[in-house]
């Protein structure tokens, strides 16, 4: 595996673009009253919820995304709550996109403010990859007056290690040689190599293992033993570099799916499902509005060591809706207990999509419909209340939607 790119062949020229701190920014955008206060987007303080996203000048009371809204209010009483409004920041997203695509048709978006950009083949249109990179920030700026940071690299890991060191509205610039590579990592933590949360953190620092630095001076057998040897692996190739993913592109949509990953790894049971119940409710909704129904639902759950779990469990009939989601969310999630584990991420997703319901004819199938329709009704009729309170959170007792 090489760093860029086979001997003799082009280097990639790969871009992490990332909105800066993107809802709480778009509000104080659009509410000058805003601006210079600490903002937190998500649910009400007193709500059972979590932090959807939190404006920079809230950060420095320790405030994060996926942290308890009531924890974020006894951090910082002063701060200003909104609910988020979905309908606004997928229309700003849409227009981000629309920057992106002006400069490579290989786009890979990993959420609605944040997408790795391969522009590779698109030098000699628009210059080479810095040139790229700032007239991208400068569009967003100028058009709709947001800031985004954006790493430039030979791979994805490198690039998005970047774009997050100079926020906000920061662009770094990764070095093309190995040992410029190396040198470029080293002195950042341990921690800023994706994955690495606060256990492994506290595993590593034991041993000395503070920097990426010093992760590129262990041992393999050492970084094995201490992590498994697949985080081993993980670890020893991502220390210096090394990442061949290529940008993805999706050509057809064959799932509807959100992942969130835990700033710290999180072993709260609470925590945890509400957030999963917070994705479970996005993705019905984002269903919906593909106008698509989803045969098979599945959730999925990395640990700290980065063992990946999935569980998956068909629908009794073609579905778009909350209860149906979230029902079948929680009831696979509860088939894995944490047991005192960490969690680094969790997800859900549907797949079997169509754009018509097919029903098999059986019995109660008459019951089954009613019922089903009537939550579908149920749902769309909350769509259009969250719409009326701006993308306000509305859940279902256990959860609210971030």
């Amino acid at each position: 595996m090489d760093v860029g790119a086979a001997a003799g062949a082009e280097l990639r020229r790969i871009l992490h673009v990332d909105m800066d701190a993107f809802f709480a920014a778009v509000e104080q955008r659009d509410r000058p009253e805003l601006r210079g206060k600490p903002v937190v987007i998500g649910s009400g303080p007193h709500e059972r919820g979590i932090v959807c996203t939190a404006s920079y000048e809230a950060r420095p009371f320790g405030i994060h995304s996926a942290m308890p809204s009531r924890e974020a209010y006894r951090l910082c009483p002063h701060a200003v709550f909104i609910p988020p409004d979905h309908r606004k920041y997928s229309a700003e997203s849409a227009k981000i996109f629309a920057i992106f695509d002006r400069y490579t048709p290989f786009v890979e978006g990993l959420s609605c403010d944040e997408a790795f950009l391969d522009v590779t083949g698109s030098r000699r249109l628009f210059g080479d990859a810095a040139t790229i990179a700032k007239r991208i920030r400068a569009d967003i700026h100028g058009e709709l007056r947001l800031t985004a940071s954006v790493g430039v690299a030979t791979n994805k890991f490198l690039a998005k290690v970047a774009s997050d060191l100079n926020k906000p509205d920061g662009l770094t610039l990764v070095p093309d040689d190995p040992a410029g590579i190396r040198a470029f990592l080293a002195p950042l933590p341990a921690k800023r190599i994706f994955g690495i949360g606060k256990v492994a953190t506290g595993i590593l620092e034991q041993v000395g293992i503070r920097t990426i630095g010093d992760i590129q001076k262990a041992y393999p057998a050492t970084l094995s033993r201490l992590l498994g040897a697949a985080a081993a692996e993980h670890l020893a190739a991502l220390a210096v570099g090394l990442d061949d993913r290529p940008v993805e592109t999706e050509r057809e949509e064959k799932s509807i799916s959100r992942e969130h990953t835990f700033a710290e790894d999180e072993a709260d049971v609470a925590v945890v499902r509400a957030t999963l119940l917070d994705l479970a409710a996005d993705v019905a909704r984002r269903t919906r509005e593909a106008g698509r129904f989803a045969s098979t639902g599945k959730i999925k759950l990395r640990w700290a060591d980065f063992t990946t779990l999935t569980r998956q469990e068909g629908f009794a009939t073609p579905a778009c809706d909350d209860f149906t989601f979230r029902e079948t969310a929680l009831r696979l999630f509860e088939r894995e207990p944490l047991r005192g584990r960490r969690v680094r991420l969790i997800g859900f997703g549907v797949t079997g999509l169509s754009d018509s319901r097919v029903v098999q004819p059986g019995l109660f199938v008459a019951e089954a419909d009613v019922v089903r329709e009537k939550r579908e009704r149920v749902s769309r009729a909350l769509d259009a209340i969250r719409d009326k309170l701006d993308g306000g959170a509305i859940g279902f007792g256990g959860a609210t939607r971030d």
